[in-house]
């Protein structure tokens, strides 16, 4: 194989790595925001449940209720 086939084919080479590593790079970059929008909603519904048991007098040590 030819020095100048050699360079070629790995230059192709290069370039379709280069183009992997844009879209992984692309795929990571919805994928944490995806993650931070999960995480504000999160926050949010644990939020809102702690004004819910607040609201109600409802404690989270209270014992269950006897089984019969």
């Amino acid at each position: 194989m030819s020095l100048e086939l050699r360079i070629t084919e790995l230059e192709s080479r290069l370039a379709f790595q280069d183009d992997n590593l844009l879209a992984l790079n692309d795929v990571v970059v919805a994928q944490q925001r995806s993650i931070d929008l999960l995480q504000q909603q999160m926050t949010a519904l644990i939020r809102r449940q702690e004004e819910l048991l607040g609201q109600f007098g409802i404690a989270e040590d209270e014992p269950p209720p006897p089984h019969y």
